[in-house]
């Protein structure tokens, strides 16, 4: 996605820096932050594309930062930055409503491998159809609006994309290895843990306004949305 913009999160002025300068030279508008509270006055204002979000900051971590944001109402996906390699983190940063998660020590081309990946997310769609109904369940592709029961349901662009991708494949049982490798484009090295959270993630958002639970699991296998016979 040429010219997005990214907002970088760090208050190590080393990584900040080579991030910032990486990106520009790869194309994208930068503006930079070294703690909360810029980050979520730049976020509000600037309205980036998505945030390169450190999780360890002096005045708030990512995660906070990260829930303060959705209850704004600003969606701009966020990719965690952190020195903690710990599955625990990782599905904690993705159930507040990030979108993916780096650990340090990262590589240049990894961020903007990530960077890319969560920018399709969030920008693309089929043009085969603008409305997937399955049921209660509505995905309007051209405003990328979720709804069920005619009540709209606020998701992330990981979300959406993860409910798209079990809509569109209705009565068909998915795996974790092709959640992952659908929606995230890479395996998470095995750690099909973050599957399972997101799955949880998005019932507590669409349960409560469904007549009936739209996800079923099969256990062994994977999940499904079952349309209505």
């Amino acid at each position: 996605m040429s010219d997005a913009k990214v907002l970088v999160v760090d208050d190590e002025p080393n990584i900040r820096d080579l991030l910032s300068a990486s990106l520009k030279f790869a194309g994208y508008e930068v503006q930079t932050a070294i703690n909360g509270k810029q980050a979520i006055e730049a976020a509000a204002s600037w309205q980036p594309d998505i945030i390169l979000l450190d999780v360890m900051l002096p005045d708030m971590n990512g995660f906070s930062i990260t829930k303060k944001l959705r209850s704004m109402e600003v969606t701009t996906p966020v990719l965690f930055l952190t020195a903690r390699d710990e599955t625990q983190d990782k599905i904690t940063g993705l159930t507040v409503g990030g979108d993916d998660y780096v650990t340090k020590p990262f590589s240049l081309d990894e961020i903007l491998a990530r960077i890319q990946a969560i920018l399709r997310r969030s920008t693309t769609s089929d043009l085969q159809a603008s409305v997937i109904k399955v049921g209660e369940l509505e995905i309007n592709e051209d405003a990328h609006e979720v709804s069920v029961n005619s009540q709209m349901v606020d998701l992330s662009p990981t979300e959406y994309q993860l409910l798209r991708y079990l809509a569109v494949n209705a009565n068909r049982v998915l795996t974790k290895a092709q959640i992952l490798d659908h929606v995230w484009e890479y395996d998470f090295n095995g750690e099909m843990g973050i599957v399972e959270s997101y799955v949880s993630y998005l019932r507590k958002k669409l349960d409560p306004v469904s007549t009936t639970p739209l996800i079923t699991t099969k256990r062994g296998v994977g999940y499904m949305i079952k349309a209505p016979s």
